[in-house]
């Protein structure tokens, strides 16, 4: 069994952190769970939910701890990851803004199956167990959304879990293809990314090794597919790319 890792008190609870109303209404009617609510109850859930910031490196909850509240991401990144059987880390996804994570027990979650950290200084709207089980007393419809969401959740998981065959070139191309849908910046020179992954975290996302990653990268800048640079990533050609995924 792999060694658990040690995680400060303070950043599992994250600081207090001033989210103005407006913020709150804008992301929480990003959300799928939230989205179908009217102004006026959208502003009610957003008043039943304490705003918590993490610094670059912090978690925002370890695996295996008690899974008591439900988040949803106002600013930032910030990564989840799971460790396999061999003790490996395994990226599961990148979290942006109105991103819904976490998990209590009404979902069904005793303890969580992940570990979320901020890749950057990040903002997430959470709310409690207790709490949680209240307004989905409030708002039926809801409830309704949330099994859905935990069985997106899980076929994202499998899916990550799956995005492991093929050469690494493939893998790291469809990751890029993958992060490029959710957070890419369209330009005149192609699709950029400002998204602080490492190698390693490539590397955790496709389940290779990191000077695996770095020979892929390198191969797909010299044939002018991507470039890169000190936390960013460009692409340059896009069909190229999805080519290389599909092998």
């Amino acid at each position: 069994m792999s060694e658990r890792r040690y995680v400060p008190l303070r950043a599992a609870c994250g600081e207090p952190h001033s989210c103005p109303a407006p913020v709150r209404r804008r992301v929480l009617a990003a959300t799928a769970l939230f989205g179908d609510l009217g102004e006026r109850d959208i502003a009610d859930v957003g008043e039943r939910m304490t705003a918590r910031s993490w610094a670059a490196g912090e978690y925002l909850y370890v695996e295996g701890d008690p899974a008591d509240d439900l988040y949803v991401l106002a600013s930032g990144r910030a990564k989840m990851t799971r460790t396999d059987a061999d003790g490996a880390e395994i990226v599961l996804d990148v979290l942006g803004p109105g991103d819904l994570f976490g998990g209590v027990a009404s979902l069904g979650m005793g303890v969580h199956g992940d570990s979320v950290m901020a890749l950057q200084t990040t903002c997430a709207l959470r709310i409690d167990s207790e709490g949680f089980r209240t307004l989905l007393g409030d708002y039926p419809a809801v409830a309704v959304r949330a099994f859905d969401e935990v069985a997106g959740q899980l076929s994202s998981t499998r899916a990550a879990f799956a995005a492991v065959t093929g050469t690494v070139a493939q893998r790291v191309a469809g990751a890029l293809v993958r992060l490029a849908a959710k957070f890419g910046d369209p330009g005149p020179d192609g699709v950029l990314l400002q998204v602080p992954l490492t190698r390693a975290d490539l590397a955790g996302m496709t389940g290779s090794t990191t000077e695996s990653v770095s020979r892929a990268m390198s191969a797909m800048r010299r044939d002018g597919v991507i470039d890169t640079g000190r936390k960013w990533t460009a692409i340059t050609d896009m069909a190229a790319l999805r080519e290389l995924a599909e092998g």
